[in-house]
């Protein structure tokens, strides 16, 4: 197991070396952010001074050796709005995004295995017909059109929930996060639910397709012959069954909402980083931009790695030799 953790380990490395090239050259390649930080009636004498102080007056490939030595210093640069570290940016907005991450996966998950294992048992009724629409559903709606309905329900006509920010932050065991207040919950709740739409969708659905296999296998028909329930066989049997196929859904859809949350903060004022991407793209903020996919892919690149650690420890099958 060490030797297939090393060796996945290296394989993200070289991920991350290939999309640092790419992504470095793609930012890089576009527009010039000193003509938005500059008045239009600056001298020449100022802009280049600029130019020199943000180190784009060099080659393009003299830029990346310097964006690469940085990386080996754990440095991304100067953003060049906020005027500070590039990835002390990203960090003081990060936490924010990774817990509407959280909270939307676990809803995913929390609603969506129950929906799709109620739906596997009975298939093609109408309580299986139904839930397979509401999944439709919740792939096809767009993000911000499903978030303007929940704020003008559950905020503007019912007010049982605040629609913008993050709430009230509480510190348990040295980590910060809005999750361990009420006042925080209730201000996750809306963004969440939100979040949690498209991927809810695709585990109603993968489960639902898990169980409906499932409950024709011979250990199924082997556990009714022994007069076992089929509550008591869904859970000891079922579940391990369809559990590999949802674990990686669950890690891929995390990553996704991650990297893609950035509607959604939008439309609840969320202060995370996909609305500070989004003012670093308007502005040309190359190393906030760069950092942030470098963070993001870094994400991606662990969580295959822990949903692959995962699948060994419910399948031993599958464990490396």
């Amino acid at each position: 197991m060490g030797a297939y953790l090393l060796k996945r380990l290296l394989e993200g490395a070289i991920v991350l070396a290939v999309v640092s090239l790419l992504v470095f050259v793609g930012v890089y390649a576009i527009g010039d952010p000193v003509s938005l930080l500059l008045s239009p009636d600056a001298n020449a004498e100022t802009e280049a001074a600029l130019r020199r102080s943000m180190g784009l007056d060099l080659p393009l490939w003299q830029q990346y050796a310097v964006f690469v030595g940085n990386l080996f210093q754990g440095e991304f640069g100067q953003s060049f709005t906020f005027r500070q570290d590039a990835m002390d940016v990203i960090l003081i907005r990060l936490p924010a995004t990774l817990e509407l991450a959280f909270a939307a996966i676990v809803l995913a998950v929390a609603i969506g295995v129950p929906l799709g294992l109620i739906a596997g048992a009975r298939p093609y009724s109408g309580v299986d017909r139904g839930l397979v629409t509401a999944s439709i559903l919740g792939f096809s709606m767009p993000t911000f059109m499903v978030g303007l309905a929940l704020i003008l329900v559950f905020s503007v006509w019912l007010g049982w929930l605040p629609s913008t920010g993050r709430g009230e932050v509480g510190t348990v065991l040295g980590l910060s996060s809005s999750l361990f207040t009420l006042d925080g919950l209730r201000h996750v709740l809306l963004p969440a639910l939100n979040l949690a739409l498209f991927p809810m969708a695709f585990v109603i659905r993968l489960t639902r397709s898990g169980m409906i296999e499932a409950m024709d296998l011979d250990f199924v028909r082997f556990a009714r012959a022994q007069g076992h329930p089929d509550g008591w066989i869904i859970r000891n049997h079922v579940l391990k069954y369809i559990a590999i196929p949802i674990v990686t859904v669950v890690g891929m859809q995390f990553g996704l909402l991650i990297a893609f949350a950035v509607v959604t903060e939008s439309i609840f004022a969320w202060p995370g980083v996909g609305r500070l991407i989004i003012e670093a793209i308007q502005r040309l903020d190359r190393p906030l931009v760069v950092a942030y996919i470098m963070v993001v892919v870094t994400l991606f690149v662990v969580i295959n790695i822990a949903v692959d650690l995962v699948y060994a420890l419910l399948d031993p099958r599958v464990r490396p030799r």
